[in-house]
């Protein structure tokens, strides 16, 4: 549950636009992913996110590479819905108009292995050009990493 919201009832942003993905992190149709799930909230993207003991970064806490993929692809979630709003693309169109062109990730405290962690973005800008998503992973009411996802436009040649 997060914030008032029950994260487990009906289709996530990552279902609704791209059901076929394999994206690691995200995709919906990869059996061997992680398979987040992001929803619309209160003013920003929320999920909640479960870690599996093989996520163990060896000390016993959740290993910083899954803590930097689920942020990637949860503030992809909130990328999409605001492309969406902005009519940059539309429910079923396979491709999304951006791409991560970056992903400044500050570790604040270890998050814990063996439970859920939250998950909450926001857009902070957004222009034809380019998304600034700002990201928090946390867990007891405290950041366990904060990060700054830019995505820019694609334009295949």
């Amino acid at each position: 549950m997060t914030e008032g919201i029950d994260v487990t009832q009906g289709p996530s942003i990552q279902e609704r636009f791209f059901p076929g993905t394999t994206c690691f992190g995200c995709g919906p149709a990869n059996a061997k992913g992680l398979r987040l799930r992001s929803f619309p909230g209160d003013g920003a993207v929320v999920a909640t996110f479960v870690p599996w003991p093989e996520h163990d970064n060896g000390l016993g806490y959740l290993n910083g590479g899954i803590i930097g993929t689920v942020m990637d692809c949860h503030s992809g979630a909130a990328m999409v819905l605001e492309a969406e709003k902005r009519g940059l693309r539309g429910p079923g169109d396979a491709q999304t108009p951006y791409v991560t062109a970056g992903l400044d990730i500050r570790y604040r405290r270890p998050a814990p292995l063996t439970e859920p962690s939250e998950l909450r973005a926001v857009i902070v800008s957004a222009d034809g050009d380019q998304m600034t998503v700002e990201v928090e992973l946390s867990w007891d009411g405290k950041p366990r990493a904060t990060a700054t996802a830019l995505w820019k436009r694609w334009r295949p040649r």
